[in-house]
């Protein structure tokens, strides 16, 4: 006979599927508090599974591509950045280059290269229509490839790429998992990320390619451990080309290779080949669209984000009040351009002055760096976030966890027509974040007194980023 545990298994196993349905294809975006209510029992349906199941791997596995599948047939109900992605694959199936045309000239002109233009540019809307597309050229293979396969469905065009992104979660299991044993780690751990509502909604069921992204960055990553720097360097231009993020992880590979060498000399000259290779498969990854506007029409798009767009934003949100109560106006365009000044000798510091010789804690840093542009940045949307949740699974910092779970509350800012933000809502979210991270970092592993003066010290230096 079959325990209550079981009964109970199968129980929460059936409810969350239930859950994803009605996630997949009933919810619509302006519904708040009916995601409310199905982003809190996913939540915690997926506390329950991951608790209980630790020791049950295989269980885990299958359940977490169960709840992915749920998801093929249905449309994006959170985002509409896919029309775009389908867009940019179909002019080039068309031998189109998609960084040097604007969807909106063609629609303007009447002129439409593509099957279903129209229905794609209503769909994405005419501000994303309206700005040359910044998605880096791995990225682009993606939607290449749902083109080649369906470039007269949509629907047939969300599946293909729908089922890239699930195998590239696939192989973040596969090297996530080997990693976490080279460090050491308990295995299950990688179920953070793969099980997690926050991932599987806004990567899987929204269609963002932040998983193929970090399918490079953990494989190359778990190369880099196994000292295999050159394809590792291949793996990491793998994803900056997919997405730019790891752009701000290149400093911290300072001291790996300077401090594994006998002579500064030769980890110099280890470090500046390991950096060669990632520009130079960069560099041929973007040959192929190469032109002469190429770098003004990417650099414009990348800098909008800094200079234009704003949402769910942290600590630029304080400092443009600021300058509304002295100067009168938003100062984004000046407050845009001191936030990644800051995050650049965050960075700095980091690379240079925190150790950071073992994969621990290199994977720290970029943590705690990337966590540093986040709060700091204009523009947060959800999906960013699944970077630093799988950075979190190797070390013992739980807070983009919580994040995950609160950061549903950007959302309602799409309950008001047209959007607009709450900043009450926007302040209980990083309240929640910032109190999590103060706790992990100050209080949580506080020595006791029952510790030695020495023992206090290796125990600081061991468990926490701002000891080391």
């Amino acid at each position: 006979m079959w325990s209550n545990k079981k009964y109970s298994l199968i129980s929460v196993t059936v409810f969350t599927l239930i859950l994803y349905f009605l996630f997949a294809y009933s919810l619509e975006r302006t519904s708040f508090y009916t995601l409310l209510f199905l982003w809190i029992g996913l939540f915690s349906s997926f506390y329950y599974l991951y608790r209980s199941n630790k020791t049950n791997f295989t269980f885990l596995v299958v359940i977490s591509v169960l709840f992915r599948f749920v998801f093929l047939f249905s449309t994006p109900n959170l985002s509409q950045d896919f029309y775009r992605f389908i867009w940019d694959g179909r002019m080039l199936l068309e031998g189109f280059n998609p960084y040097l045309s604007l969807p909106e000239t063609f629609i303007e002109q009447k002129n439409y290269p593509i099957n279903q233009a129209v229905e794609l540019y209503n769909g994405m809307g005419a501000m994303n229509g309206s700005h040359y597309t910044n998605y880096p050229p791995i990225n682009q293979l993606c939607f290449f490839i749902a083109a080649l396969i369906d470039n007269k469905s949509i629907t047939g065009s969300i599946i293909v790429m729908r089922l890239l992104i699930i195998l590239a979660d696939i192989g973040i299991l596969f090297y996530g998992k080997k990693l976490l044993e080279k460090l050491q780690l308990q295995k299950s751990t990688i179920f953070l990320y793969l099980l997690n509502p926050f991932v599987i909604v806004e990567l899987t069921g929204n269609l963002h390619f932040e998983p193929v992204m970090l399918f490079f960055l953990v494989w190359g990553l778990y190369k880099l451990f196994q000292k295999k720097w050159v394809l590792s360097g291949v793996l990491i231009a793998c994803s900056i080309s997919v997405k730019l993020i790891p752009l701000l992880f290149l400093p911290i590979f300072y001291q790996f290779f300077i401090k594994k060498e006998t002579s500064i000399l030769k980890g110099l000259k280890k470090l500046v080949a390991f950096y060669l290779i990632i520009f130079v498969t960069i560099f041929l990854f973007f040959l192929p669209f190469f032109s002469s506007t190429l770098i003004s029409n990417y650099s414009k798009s990348v800098g909008l984000w800094f200079k234009n767009f704003e949402f769910n934003a942290s600590i630029y949100y304080l400092a443009r009040e600021i300058g509304f109560l002295f100067r009168g106006y938003n100062e984004i365009a000046i407050i845009g351009k001191i936030m990644p000044v800051l995050t650049v000798i965050f960075l700095g510091i980091v690379s240079f002055y925190k150790k950071n010789n073992s994969m621990k804690q290199i994977i720290l840093s970029m943590l705690f760096g990337l966590s540093f542009y986040y709060f700091t940045t204009t523009t947060m949307h959800p999906w960013y976030l699944a970077t630093l949740i799988i950075l979190s699974v190797f070390t013992k910092y739980r807070f983009p966890i919580v994040w995950s779970l609160v950061i549903f509350l950007s959302y309602q800012a799409y309950a008001n027509i047209p959007w607009k933000e709450n900043l009450w809502v926007i302040s209980l979210q990083y309240s929640v974040v910032y109190g999590f991270l103060i706790y992990e970092v100050f209080l949580k592993n506080k020595p006791t007194q029952k510790l030695s003066g020495k023992n206090c010290y290796e125990k600081e230096k061991e468990s926490g980023f701002i000891n080391h």
